[in-house]
């Protein structure tokens, strides 16, 4: 059904595309664009969870075709990074989520930055949302790299043809209807929106959470649950909403829990894992959508504050020593 209306808006967008001709609104279909790709992306991590069909390698086709061909960014190295993620999730060494990549959400990778790095590292909480303007193009160059520079990588010859053509189809097809311009600027809001959208799905479900140790011990089921928030609405329509809005995404505790399990049956099964919680008093997190980025805003700019020199302070710093 989702797959279905996806198919249509992209056809619409595509329809939209056309018709406008050489237009500034065609910044609008760019906008669209962004947001029906980031729905794609959050099929193929359905499909790498393997909840879409029952045969695992069917999975991996539709993910793969979906991540490649439509969204342009490498399935292996999405599953490669996520699989990680989800084994140890805000694990310091082993949660490739959380290693420093111009935010820092360790104190030892903020207090490593230096010049215009540490710059925007000591308001990287504020300046979060601004940089996910830029998490569109990351995310495409990351998973390019990967494919390149990767130890081992499967399907690693299809997958660069694939993409090569995708971007380079995408690319040129917009370069050569739209004047340089308006195509320009029409990759850039679409890349723009893309980052935007899917760096607010994921950083709420993790950022400001527990941290656990390298080498500390701990069951599956308190790892999972003490690193992971929800993010909830106050209604079961609202939280039907967020579902949507979040791919799943926003039942996290239950998604880590159960990751092969389909989005559909995540609030059902989330009543049950509060009340276990609630019975072995496990601390089980929930949010609403202003909350968590709240939360998530507070914690990267604690962080960000001990990037900074401690003789920053003007009366301070004449009684440095030189």
């Amino acid at each position: 059904m989702i797959s279905s209306v996806l198919i249509l808006l992209l056809g619409g967008a595509v329809t939209g595309f056309v018709l406008l001709g050489h237009s500034w609104f065609q910044l609008l279909i760019a906008a669209a664009i962004g947001i029906i790709l980031t729905q794609f992306a959050f099929l193929t991590h359905e499909a790498s969870h393997r909840q879409i069909l029952t045969s695992g390698p069917a999975n991996d086709r539709i993910g793969r075709f979906l991540a490649n061909i439509v969204v342009g960014i490498s399935y292996q190295w999405w599953m490669n990074k996520h699989n990680k993620h989800h084994a140890m999730p805000n694990t310091i060494g082993k949660d490739p989520d959380i290693e420093w990549d111009t935010i820092s959400f360790q104190t030892e990778d903020a207090q490593k930055q230096k010049g215009f790095l540490k710059w925007i590292t000591e308001r990287q909480g504020y300046l979060f949302f601004p940089l996910l303007t830029l998490e569109g193009f990351n995310l495409h160059m990351q998973s390019i790299k990967y494919l390149f520079t990767g130890e081992r990588v499967k399907n690693r010859r299809r997958e660069i043809i694939t993409i090569s053509i995708r971007l380079a189809v995408y690319v040129a097809a917009i370069y050569i209807f739209l004047p340089i311009g308006i195509a320009s600027a029409f990759i850039g809001v679409q890349l723009a929106v893309f980052g935007v959208y899917m760096g607010a799905s994921f950083a709420p479900n993790h950022k400001g959470m527990p941290m656990i140790p390298k080498e500390s011990r701990i069951d599956f089921f308190s790892r999972q649950v003490l690193t992971s928030r929800n993010v909830m609405a106050r209604s079961k329509w609202g939280n039907s909403v967020l579902s949507h809005v979040f791919g799943g995404l926003n039942y996290q505790v239950e998604h880590h829990l159960f990751p092969s399990m389909p989005r559909a049956n995540l609030a059902s099964v989330a009543e049950i894992v509060r009340e276990y919680c609630h019975e072995l008093k496990v601390p089980y997190t929930v949010a609403t959508v202003t909350q968590s980025y709240g939360q998530v805003v507070t914690y990267l700019n604690k962080v960000g504050l001990s990037a900074r020199d401690p003789f920053d302070c003007p009366m301070v710093s004449e009684f440095r020593p030189y």
